[in-house]
């Protein structure tokens, strides 16, 4: 009985690699990624994918081993993504962003026994001087090796809760965490977008996000796995992403906070015409509502109001897309029906209505918990329940509104004061095109909120600003200053979003 409970748990979940693979036959010769003017077909990229499995193996990769990569957004990591899932490895993702002692940490943290790395990051990871580890670089001996393998059908016995990626946390504290997403969860993920974001079968899309990261991976996963085709863009070149969208229908067009201004001002000097866009955006909460209407107006599509994290995908709550032209006055979230959520407080005790508590979840599309950190996995997943650390709060109608993180919170006088709140009231005036609200010392509240700000309006005074928190805001949340700051200025990570303690080391230098 055992072994056919063990045989009927093992059926209750797809591979990446198996849904590829019926893409594949069902459609041989649609083009599936594409760069630039070079276009693979299912075939050709199912091909040489195998020649990849074929090549690892060689090499001595068996099932659960890791293989790090270091690269920028090309054909060959999708290629590498999916040879890993073929023979049952785990792709860790490196953030070529980082100095050379977090790539370190990050590298060693999780022992590969390959590096697939570019020739524009090799450098880099020569300074890191590792021993005992195989290297192949993509400009030198990578097609070479592809030419010599073998085609030959390979498959290994993977299952659905296999490791497939390891994705870092953007370590705004501390040293980034490695993420570990199976199977199962990138399947969910891939189910969940269809459901949610509007994604359909066939789709294509440009994925221009750094594929070290679930807005990069989980999506050019998604659009194979439903038989579409990934366009794999070298980073965020807007007139490149308008030139795309002119000539190609797409699914869903990723623009993030902090770039949609230059977004909005490349498609009006282009007087561009999309071809047609089911959706745009992501991350509504970070971006000026005036912004959203405006973009939303020259894409002809509406806006995402999404919400998630690396370890649970784009969920768990969403809303239906804001409509193009609107000026959203609330982004208040619906519960995703993928999950199960709890808002709860630091005894892990459910919170009322009207009172922020942190997000407690369960799903399919969660991961598998931090690599080798044993520690971080007891804390976050206490009671059966993963706690990501954001701040939400529930309305009696059942929708949920972000307030922050738990792990950034401004204690000012014995108030705690959430730096988004005052963000959105900053934002609230369009003459703004960033805000973000940082703690600093203060002798007799203990902290005070600091605002910096960029403007597009250079009439907006650090007045104008003050009277509005004061009209909006209690008086225990007034920022303290108000700093300006260009807008390309603002730190930020690969999700766009603001580095609150890059800011909070600019006090001590001015």
């Amino acid at each position: 009985m055992t072994s056919t409970n063990s045989l009927i748990r093992h059926s209750h979940s797809a591979t990446v690699i198996g849904t590829f693979e019926d893409r594949v036959r069902a459609y041989p010769d649609r083009p599936a990624l594409q760069r630039g003017e070079l276009v693979w077909s299912f075939t050709e990229l199912d091909r040489r994918v195998t020649r990849l499995a074929h090549v690892l193996g060689n090499l001595g990769i068996v099932r659960g081993d890791r293989i790090a990569i270091l690269s920028e957004n090309r054909p060959e990591y999708v290629e590498a993504v999916l040879a890993c899932a073929r023979v049952g490895a785990i792709l860790a993702c490196q953030n070529w962003r980082l100095a050379v002692p977090e790539l370190r940490h990050c590298i060693s943290m999780v022992t590969p026994s390959v590096i697939l790395v570019s020739a524009r990051h090799r450098p880099k990871l020569d300074e890191l001087a590792l021993d005992g580890v195989s290297v192949l670089e993509f400009e030198k001996d990578y097609e070479d090796r592809l030419a010599d393998a073998s085609t030959d059908p390979i498959q290994a016995d993977v299952d659905p809760e296999d490791g497939l990626l390891i994705l870092y946390t953007s370590g705004t504290t501390g040293l980034p965490k490695g993420a570990l997403i199976s199977h199962r969860a990138e399947v969910a993920r891939a189910m969940a977008a269809r459901s949610d974001f509007l994604i359909a079968p066939g789709d294509t899309m440009a994925v221009w996000m750094p594929l070290f990261h679930m807005g990069g991976m989980d999506y050019a996963l998604t659009i194979l796995t439903g038989g579409g085709k990934v366009i794999v863009e070298d980073g965020y070149d807007p007139d490149r992403l308008a030139a795309i969208a002119e000539r190609e229908p797409l699914g869903w067009f990723i623009v993030i906070p902090g770039m949609v201004e230059s977004m909005i001002e490349t498609l009006k000097r282009r007087n561009s015409r999309p071809k047609g866009i089911r959706l745009c955006g992501a991350m509504a909460d970070l971006v000026p509502a005036h912004q959203i209407a405006e973009i939303t107006r020259l894409l002809n599509a509406p806006y995402a109001n999404t919400f998630g994290s690396t370890e649970a995908g784009s969920l768990p709550a969403d809303a239906n897309p804001i409509a193009i032209g609107a000026v959203p006055d609330s982004l208040s979230k619906r519960q995703s029906p993928h999950c199960e959520m709890r808002l709860v407080d630091e005894e892990d005790n459910d919170v009322p209505v009207g009172v922020p508590g942190e997000l407690a979840m369960r799903g399919p599309t969660l991961f598998s918990g931090y690599w080798n950190d044993e520690a971080t996995n007891a804390r976050d997943f206490r009671g059966g329940w993963f706690h990501n650390g954001d701040l939400l709060v529930r309305h009696a109608d059942g929708d949920f509104d972000f307030v922050d993180r738990k792990k950034y919170m401004i204690k000012s006088g014995g108030e705690n004061i959430y730096p988004a709140e005052i963000e959105r009231v900053l934002l609230s005036d369009p003459r703004l095109t960033e805000a973000a609200v940082v703690r600093r010392a203060d002798d007799r509240w203990g902290e005070v909120p600091i605002a910096f700000v960029a403007r597009s309006d250079e009439t907006v005074s650090a007045d104008d600003l003050h009277a509005l928190c004061r009209a909006n805001l209690a008086g225990f949340k007034q920022p303290k200053d108000i700093r300006f700051l260009d807008h390309e200025a603002f730190p930020r990570n690969v999700s766009g979003k603001v580095l609150r303690h890059d800011l909070e080391a600019m006090l001590d230098t001015n």
